[in-house]
């Protein structure tokens, strides 16, 4: 049986969603913290089993009989986010899992200039001394984020963020049909994927550009010093940690922590990656 976590967020629920186009239901099941978010997956006979990175007995139980298990990486960073892939790499080799799958990020490294690649970094290394043959996802940064990045601008016309470098923004769809290109395929990638990336990578002053071109009024992207963009978040509200994480994407994107592009996307979903273009107007449309 596949397993897959966090069934229920934005990354996980897609994945689960495309799999069950390759493999039948009853070979698939999912780990959540709220079984009744996952109604839907459950009356299509997907295996619901409620399941929390800090509960070792429930997620032995949701783990139960499992062949391969997707961790799909939590939305925190630093230690706590750490020790929960620990702890579900650790039932999945307990379980008897034959590969353990991870949703790792471009850039991943202990030197990264942002939190969570170093977190992504830590948790491969975990996986490694496993002694469970893994295979890490290298997924390019959300498209999402880009979007939410902007913020009011597309109210205002106006965008002010630090100095920034290239970034191959990809989108979650695509993101979810190759991880699940890859689940039904068992073995295909041994150890972390090339980089899964869109078409192109691009700074904020090429999204600033695409999002004029999608709303038709011009968007104007100026440029924050860290130290007030850092000075402004925390006088908002925004914990201090959050704002030096938040900052850490910009200094890992100047770095070129984010820029590689690579065909694997492509060839693995068949078709060409969605554009960020794309990403925003159906963020828009929804609006």
């Amino acid at each position: 049986m596949i397993i897959v976590t966090g069934a229920t967020g934005q990354l996980g629920r897609q994945i689960v969603e495309r799999l069950l186009t390759r493999v039948p239901a009853h070979r698939v099941g999912v780990s959540v913290r709220d079984p009744q978010k996952a109604k839907a997956f459950a009356d299509q006979g997907v295996r619901v089993r409620q399941g929390d990175f800090t509960d070792a007995a429930g997620l032995a139980r949701a783990f139960e009989g499992v062949s391969q298990v997707l961790i799909v990486s939590v939305d925190k960073m630093g230690e706590e986010c750490v020790q929960q892939h620990r702890a579900a790499i650790d039932a999945a080799v307990a379980a008897g899992a034959r590969r353990i799958l991870y949703t790792s990020q471009i850039g991943a490294a202990a030197s990264s200039h942002f939190q969570a690649c170093r977190d992504h970094a830590a948790t491969e290394e975990a996986l490694r001394a496993s002694g469970v043959p893994f295979t890490s996802l290298r997924n390019g940064f959300y498209a999402a984020s880009a979007v939410h990045l902007l913020g009011h601008a597309l109210e205002s016309g106006q965008v002010a963020l630090p100095a920034d470098g290239p970034v191959s923004w990809t989108a979650h769809a695509d993101l979810a049909d190759a991880a699940a290109a890859i689940l039904a395929d068992e073995g295909r990638f041994d150890g972390p994927t090339p980089p899964l990336t869109g078409a192109e990578a691009l700074t904020f002053d090429d999204i600033a550009r695409i999002a004029s071109d999608v709303t038709g009024r011009i968007i104007t992207r100026t440029t924050a010093l860290d130290d007030r963009f850092r000075e402004q978040l925390v006088g908002g509200g925004a914990p201090a940690e959050s704002a030096n994480q938040l900052l850490g994407i910009f200094a890992a994107s100047r770095a070129g922590e984010f820029a590689a592009v690579d065909p694997t996307l492509a060839t693995l979903i068949g078709r060409e990656p969605i554009a960020l273009g794309t990403v925003l107007r159906e963020q828009l449309s929804s609006d």
